[in-house]
Formats: structure tokens, C-alpha cells, sequence
């Protein structure tokens, strides 16, 4: 089986019954974005300094304490991590930063800068600088895509949790794919000159730059200059849906946050999303303004992602994950995904502890 995306590795570093941990890899640059960080002391180093921007959904504890712990392995780094939240981010942000004595900040530390998302769509930014250990600025406010490059770009929307909560998507960035029988009809011949129209490509700058090619002619090639490369690419292009990514956690199910799923993530490649109960407590799922699987089916239906990760089961279910996938009832051409009940090491027992020999 194909896989489905080209520039993004998914990677979900939790269980069914662990705190939300969704990191996405970007693989032609080796870098990564992080989707809630609640209990992540499990993860390596290395994953950590990776980490370019982290999205929260909202500041309840198993969404937002594992961000000490990127504080901790980052702070040292001379870099800016940037932080996407609902409003009153900053706030919190700031408050962790006081938690801390930071006198022995120095000049290569890294920075935060923490953005948050608006009902309207509005990103207000705050800079917290790390060689002035951690003190605030406000760098103002903005429109548009809340975070991007060439290769994806990750939009959102408002929810309602009892209280603000952010769903999020991401978006690969198109691709350079030429289509072989388009080329042919063209006359137009592969070679060298393929390199350098694939880097006006990734550089954003096609329009109005010129490119020779070879094209075949009555069985002839000759050199052909072409003004606009953007014009030729049109010609001969691959044409391919992007891959995405949907992230949704702790949302009730009311009409209103259903209507904003859908303008968000319909037709998702992969949706990552909350399942916290069976069909039995479905008002338990309501007071607590969350999924049960009679709600989550019927979000499937709406949304008819690729695939689908249901996540974030309730621990109050603790024998095991088998009556969930049981529930779930994906609509056709909806694939189920099935994750560990849990990865990250149960407790230790006072009983475990070896006791220590007496003298």
C-alpha cells in the first residue's frame, strides 16, 4: 500500500489511555511540530530539540504540563519555539517562566514565542526572550495561516470544551510531479534542465522566470526557450490531492462544533481524534463535553477522513481498549487505526521498590 503522504511522518507517542502526544515529522528537513504535550517523559532528547512549534489545544493538565519538560530541554538551544493556543496562552506561558529562577540565563539561550488563536481567526503573539530570561514582548497581531513553509501549513479553528479548546490542521505542501504522458503530448523531453525548474518550484518563484527545455519535434529535438516556467509546469504537472492531517481532542458534540469541524477537516487523509467513551455514558460524554462512539460515528460520518485514530479513551475503562473498537462504526472507505492501550510505563508500586539492607 501506498503511503499517503510525502512530506509528513506522523507519529503518535502515547496510548489509548495516555495523555494526547502527536508528533508530526517534517522528513525533507528533519524537523517537527508538536500537537498537545501533556505526560511526555517517555520521550528522547532528540525529540525534543527537533521540535520547531507546538500547538495546544487548550491548558487542561493532560494537554499542557509535559510543556516543563519542553522548557527543560530546550531553553538551553539557540532557537525560537514557536506555541499555538487558545487565548490566555500567553498567560500560562508566562507563569511557568516565573515557576523558574533564571540567573544563570546567557546570551545563546533560545526563545518562545507564544501565539494565540483567536474566535476570529486573529493571532496575537507574545515573544518571551531567553537570554533576558524569558522576559515578554509583544510583537502584535496578525491574519492568516497560522504557521507554514514549503512543505505544509497548519490552520485551525475554535471549539467548545466548557471553554475554548483548538482543533487543528495540517496541510502538505504541493509537491514537483510531472506527468509522463502530459509530457509526451507536450514533445517535451526529461533531462538536467528538470533540476533547475524543480528549484524555481521550491523557491516560490515560477512566474515570469525563464526556462529552456528540449522538445521533440516530426522526430527532431531542438531547444526551446519558455518565458514563464509556471506556464510549462501547468502543462506537464502531475495533479495530486495533498495529503492532510486532522487533529481534534476534548470537544462536546453540539451542532455548532460540528459545523466547525466540518469547514476545518472534512476530507482529511488522517484524522487524529478523541473517542473518551462508550455509547452507554453518552450523558456523561455531554456533562463532560466530550466523544462518546455514538457521537464519534457520527462525526466519522461528516468528516470521511482516509483514516482515522481514535484516541484518548477514558481511563475510567481501564480494563481494556476491546469494547471501543467495538463501537466504532467507520462509514466505507474509513480505515480504523488501532494504537497500544498504553506506551508510556505504568506506575511503580511501593511493593516493587527493593528495601534497602539493614546494617
Amino acid at each position: 500500500m501506498p503511503k499517503p503522504f510525502r512530506y509528513l511522518e506522523p507519529t503518535f507517542f502515547a496510548g489509548l489511555f495516555d495523555d494526547p502526544l502527536l508528533l508530526v515529522r517534517v522528513r525533507p528537513t528533519g524537523r517537527a511540530l508538536l500537537f498537545d504535550c501533556g505526560k511526555m517523559h517517555h520521550l528522547a532528547k532528540r525529540v525534543y530539540t527537533s521540535i520547531d512549534a507546538i500547538f495546544i489545544s487548550h491548558a487542561h493538565m493532560d494537554h499542557f504540563m509535559g510543556m516543563d519538560s519542553v522548557i527543560r530541554h530546550s531553553h538551553a538551544s539557540p532557537r525560537t519555539i514557536d506555541v499555538f493556543g487558545p487565548p490566555g496562552l500567553a498567560g500560562r506561558m508566562a507563569n511557568k517562566f516565573a515557576c523558574y529562577d533564571w540567573n544563570l540565563a546567557d546570551t545563546f539561550w533560545g526563545n518562545f514565542r507564544v501565539n494565540e488563536v483567536g474566535a476570529n481567526g486573529r493571532v496575537t503573539s507574545t515573544l518571551y526572550n531567553g537570554p533576558e530570561a524569558f522576559a515578554a514582548t509583544s510583537e502584535g497581531e496578525r491574519n492568516g495561516v497560522l504557521y507554514g513553509n514549503r512543505h505544509l501549513t497548519v490552520t485551525a479553528t475554535q471549539c467548545e470544551h466548557h471553554i475554548p479548546v483548538m482543533a487543528y490542521r495540517i496541510d502538505e505542501g504541493a509537491a514537483f510531479v510531472l506527468d509522463d504522458h502530459r509530457m509526451a503530448v507536450e514533445g517535451v523531453r526529461k533531462g538536467a534542465w528538470l533540476k533547475d525548474m524543480e528549484k524555481l518550484f521550491h523557491d516560490g518563484v515560477m512566474e515570469r522566470n525563464p526556462v529552456r527545455y528540449p522538445c521533440e519535434i516530426g522526430g527532431s529535438v531542438e531547444e526551446r526557450l519558455e518565458p514563464d516556467a509556471a506556464a510549462l509546469y501547468q502543462r506537464i504537472r502531475k495533479f495530486e490531492e495533498p495529503a492532510s492531517i486532522g487533529y481534534v481532542t476534548d470537544v462536546g458534540y453540539s451542532g455548532e462544533n460540528l459545523e466547525q469541524l466540518a469547514g476545518l477537516l472534512e476530507g482529511v487523509t488522517l484524522l487524529v481524534c478523541e473517542c473518551a467513551f462508550l455509547a452507554s455514558e453518552q450523558k456523561k460524554a455531554e456533562l463532560s463535553r466530550h466523544l462518546c462512539t455514538t457521537q464519534f460515528n457520527k462525526l466519522l460520518e461528516r468528516l470521511r477522513p482516509r483514516y482515522v485514530l481514535p484516541m484518548h479513551f477514558s481511563k475510567t475503562y481501564q480494563r481494556g481498549s476491546a469494547p471501543l473498537y467495538e463501537e466504532i462504526e467507520p462509514p466505507p472507505g474509513v480505515t480504523v487505526l488501532k494504537i497500544p492501550d498504553r506506551l508510556t510505563p505504568r506506575p511503580i508500586m511501593e511493593g516493587e521498590v527493593p528495601r534497602p539492607v539493614e546494617l
